[in-house]
């Protein structure tokens, strides 16, 4: 766990500039690659991120912090990515969204509103016979497996 304390360190320092930009995730993986996610309130550009590799590339070379050969790989979080962090989920308000909860239930809905505690979404409810309704519903984070933004290709 060093290795991945000394990058979130010199990541926050190249960025720290930047009130946009954020950390998602930093790993050390099995294969050898040391895994840099960030994302930004308006998207991350490929120069942020090569800016950023470059940063800690050297940083680590010159500090001897990886004892063993590995990878850098700094990123945005794919499109198909679940949304992490608060903050993540701030930026999607407004796109629909695809809920798994932990007790295996599924949920999809428009993202409508974020808090610390809670999202809530506006589901799609169709009664027989009646025009389907968007409806309100707040759930909280803590019963929430996974959430994921659904790609709309309209």
């Amino acid at each position: 766990m060093q290795v991945e304390n000394r990058v979130i360190e010199l990541i926050e320092e190249k960025i720290a500039d930047r009130d946009d930009l954020f950390i998602v995730s930093v790993r050390m993986l099995k294969n050898g690659v040391l895994e840099i996610l960030l994302d930004g309130d308006n998207g991350i550009s490929i120069d942020d991120c090569v800016k950023v590799s470059r940063h800690v590339g050297f940083h680590l070379e010159e500090e001897n912090v990886v004892d063993h050969a590995y990878r850098l790989e700094v990123s945005s979080p794919g499109v198909d990515s679940a949304l992490v962090l608060p903050r993540q989920y701030q930026k999607n308000i407004g796109r629909s969204v695809k809920l798994k909860m932990n007790d295996g239930g599924k949920r999809e809905g428009k993202l409508v509103a974020v808090s610390d505690a809670a999202v809530t979404i506006e589901e799609i409810v169709k009664e027989k016979g009646k025009k389907a309704v968007a409806v309100p519903a707040e759930i909280p984070l803590e019963q929430i497996k996974e959430t994921k933004v659904l790609i709309s290709f309209k």
